[in-house]
């Protein structure tokens, strides 16, 4: 099925969820979601699947185990795609990702080493820079209040150096053009633009290689 974007039910869907949050809510509405919420976002992930891998998408319930808020729902539809990006919907907004979101301990010591060499941390700080200036968010989900030990706090890189993960974002308000294609046009624009973020993390950083840690 070809994406022609979330009809405007989707967000009434997210929006009623947000008031009530509850397995009733999920119960009485789920035939809106199956159809309004997640078949869209099937569809967008097929059109963006040839380039940017299959995608995968959560599932909507939470994990309250350890949260001291227990609404059994996510307000947010969001799905990965195999080469690194992310893609999220709610009743605020269209949202696209990409980068590596947390890193294991390995990866953190390569990150830092070649943030603070001579030749790579410049051109990561360059890239960064780029990014920025095309209207991406550029940020980490961890951020250290100070340097990481061992480091200086007057790092000229200090910013990169205290992220314990580094991310690509860029999300848009909602409105009628989420009835179109233009969420696939604007996703695929991010990716392209946002790729040698993703580029410069796999060659540099990589996979974790420690026993037990995925990514």
């Amino acid at each position: 099925m070809a994406f022609r974007g979330w009809p405007v039910e989707a967000i009434e869907f997210f929006e009623g969820l947000e008031a009530d949050n509850s397995k009733a809510y999920w119960t009485d509405n789920k035939a809106t979601y199956e159809r309004c919420v997640r078949a869209p976002m099937e569809a967008l992930l097929a059109e963006l699947a040839p380039v940017h891998g299959e995608g995968r998408i959560f599932r909507p319930n939470r994990d309250v185990r350890f949260s001291r808020d227990k609404s059994p729902y996510k307000t947010n539809i969001g799905a990965t795609l195999a080469a690194g990006g992310y893609v999220s919907l709610s009743a605020d907004q269209f949202g696209v990702g990409t980068g590596y979101y947390t890193m294991a301990k390995d990866q953190l010591e390569r990150y830092r080493a070649a943030v603070v060499d001579d030749d790579e941390g410049p051109a990561l700080q360059a890239l960064v820079d780029r990014l920025r200036a095309a209207d991406l968010e550029i940020s980490a989900h961890d951020i250290l209040k100070t340097a990481p030990r061992g480091f200086p706090r007057d790092h000229p890189r200090i910013e990169l150096l205290r992220m314990k993960g580094l991310i690509a974002w860029r999300s848009w308000e909602i409105g009628a053009w989420l009835e179109s294609e233009e969420p696939v046009a604007r996703a695929s624009a991010f990716l392209e633009t946002a790729q040698p973020l993703m580029t410069w993390l796999d060659e540099k950083v990589g996979p974790s290689e420690l026993e037990g840690v995925w990514g």
